[in-house]
C-alpha cells in the first residue's frame, strides 16, 4: 500500500512538474508574447485551443507543425508565423501541455 502512494505521488510530481517547464518553456520560446492561458492576446487563450482540438487524434502532430511552420485561417485573419526557434521536440513539448490546459 505504501509503495502505491509513493508512486502516486511520483506521478503527480512529474505531472506538474511537466506542467510549469512547459509554461516556462512557452515564456523562454516566446509563445506568450501572442497568446495566454486564459484569454485571448493577439492569438487564442491556450484553453480554447484545448477545447478546440479535444478528443481530436491528430492533434497533437497537427498543433505541432502549426508551431514549427505557422499558418493561417483557423482563428481569424492574423497568421500565425513559424517558430525558428522552437525545435519539434519542444513544438511537442508546448502542444501537449496546451492541450492539457482546463
Amino acid at each position: 500500500m505504501k509503495s502505491l502512494l509513493m508512486i502516486g505521488l511520483a506521478s503527480i510530481a512529474m505531472t506538474s512538474n511537466v506542467a510549469f517547464a512547459s509554461a516556462d518553456l512557452a515564456k523562454a520560446k516566446n509563445c506568450m508574447a501572442c497568446h495566454a492561458v486564459a484569454n485571448k492576446v493577439v492569438g487564442p487563450a491556450y484553453k480554447d485551443i484545448a477545447t478546440k482540438y479535444a478528443g481530436q487524434k491528430d492533434a497533437e502532430d497537427k498543433l505541432t507543425q502549426k508551431v514549427l511552420k505557422g499558418g493561417s485561417g483557423v482563428w481569424g485573419a492574423v497568421p500565425m508565423p513559424a517558430n525558428a526557434q522552437v525545435n519539434e521536440a519542444e513544438a511537442r513539448t508546448l502542444v501537449k501541455w496546451i492541450l492539457s490546459v482546463k
